[in-house]
């Protein structure tokens, strides 16, 4: 097994894509905020069986915090990071600085109108920055197909709707929640739950599977079920930013399912203690 690289400028990145390339290998691309857990590890493995290289992308990304956020405390792991990216086989690393990456560059992305609601809302700019440094990282690690995560779903939808409207040369890849034992999605800010918190924090997962039993057994209405979950989390949580059921292609409140409806996806976005934490779950509708 070749040795692990470490990429810290773009130049070195484009060239190592450049020279992978040459030799004829298919690229997959991982781009993460570092602190991996399993989950990131899961969408690894997956461009590791789909392509011949793959690529980590480790960079923390100011532009897409906002006031207030954790941009300070996110937690960063990188020699266990490195040592578990070096395990799986994986070819590179690209971890570049603040200012290799933004420099005096003042050009942003206006993010597709996916990006209003819901996480749009409660975090403005957000997306802004997330499609700002996307593409970026694309064209810093010009790759064939790019692995995302369903836990980020509007992420996933904000940036697949921009590599169709930007004509980025990219495959996108959006892979399945990982999950604990106990259902709590895998997630770097998990780090920050207290015992205490995390027990709490187990009511997202819960709130989710009691929205799809309702919906296999029968029930209809969107509204009444999205009240529910609202009202099951304020139960066991500090605060509630959206809890409902919407349609998955574009994200709007659903009150009555349609007939031609086949899933809808339960959105969850809460404070528990200090962490704020998100979920989902696509589910599929009984014909």
């Amino acid at each position: 097994m070749q040795a692990l690289q470490v990429w810290k400028t773009i130049g070195q990145a484009q060239a190592g894509c450049a020279a992978l390339k040459q030799a004829g290998k298919r690229i997959g691309v991982v781009p993460t905020m570092g602190a991996l857990h399993d989950g990131h590890l899961s969408l690894v493995r997956g461009s590791l069986a789909q392509c011949d290289a793959t690529v980590v992308t480790i960079f923390v990304n100011p532009t897409q915090f906002g006031p207030g956020e954790d941009l300070s405390r996110y937690p960063q792991t990188w020699d266990q990071d490195l040592a578990a990216l070096s395990e799986l086989g994986v070819d590179a690393v690209f971890a570049p600085t603040v200012e290799e990456m933004y420099a005096d560059g003042t050009t942003f992305v206006e993010p597709p109108a996916i990006s209003k609601p819901l996480e749009g809302v409660h975090r403005p700019g957000h997306f802004r920055g997330v499609a700002t440094i996307v593409l970026k990282l694309f064209h810093a690690v010009p790759a064939d197909a790019a692995y995302f995560g369903q836990k980020d779903y509007q992420q996933a939808m904000v940036v697949s709707r921009m590599v169709q409207d930007l004509n980025c040369p990219i495959e996108m890849n959006v892979l399945p929640i990982v999950r604990d034992a106990d259902g709590l999605a895998l997630s770097s800010r998990n780090a920050y739950l207290t015992p205490a918190d995390r027990q709490r924090a187990l009511a997202l997962h819960q709130t989710l599977r009691d929205a799809k039993n309702r919906i296999e057994q029968g029930c209809r209405d969107g509204e009444e079920i999205s009240e529910g979950m609202l009202s099951s989390l304020s139960d066991c949580v500090d605060s509630v930013e959206y809890a409902l059921l919407a349609d998955p292609a574009t994200l709007d409140p659903i009150s009555a399912f349609p007939k031609t409806i086949s899933a809808v996806i339960g959105l969850i976005a809460v404070y528990v203690g200090k962490t704020r934490l998100i979920d989902n779950e696509i589910i599929h509708v009984p014909s």
